[in-house]
């Protein structure tokens, strides 16, 4: 069996990059809550441009945009009257953000390590759920950042 894996060195995300990941998807899954919208099949997905990087882009059925990663959002946390709340494996809120937060950096880094500064990089991030099979948004919270 091949190994596929890219002949790449990860380059850890700077603390001011994971800071403003971090506020930003803190503040997009508490606006689910707060609308009652965390389901079973809520994702967080993401988007990475990198500047001068050009990469296919693979589409569902119905033609809508794949992203390049994401995250289900009730492996960490679940909805009680409006807040999150961790999810039973963990034993408080804070550790579940740290595993949250370890996974999602690990994702961004696997795009961003392809160049050696993250300045320009933009990512998109969407939560919320889509029609099923996969397809447009029935309900969604995005917002586009760029790094530092």
């Amino acid at each position: 069996m091949r190994d596929h894996t890219p002949d790449f060195k990860l380059q850890e995300l700077s603390t001011p990059n994971k800071q403003l990941i971090s506020d930003t998807v803190r503040r997009i899954l508490a606006r689910l809550a707060e609308d009652r919208q965390l389901t079973a099949d809520s994702l967080l997905e993401l988007w990475v441009e990198v500047p001068g990087v050009k990469r296919p882009r693979g589409t569902y059925r119905g033609g809508f945009l794949m992203p390049d990663s994401f995250i289900a959002i009730t492996d960490y946390f679940q909805a009680n009257d409006g807040s999150l709340v961790p999810a039973g494996s963990f034993s408080d809120s804070e550790n579940a953000w740290e595993e949250l937060f370890d996974e999602l950096y690990y994702q961004v880094e696997i795009f961003t390590s392809q160049v050696d500064s993250s300045k320009g990089i933009t990512l998109e991030l969407w939560t919320g759920h889509r029609s099923r099979p996969e397809g447009e948004w029935v309900y969604a919270v995005d917002t586009k950042i760029e790094l530092t």
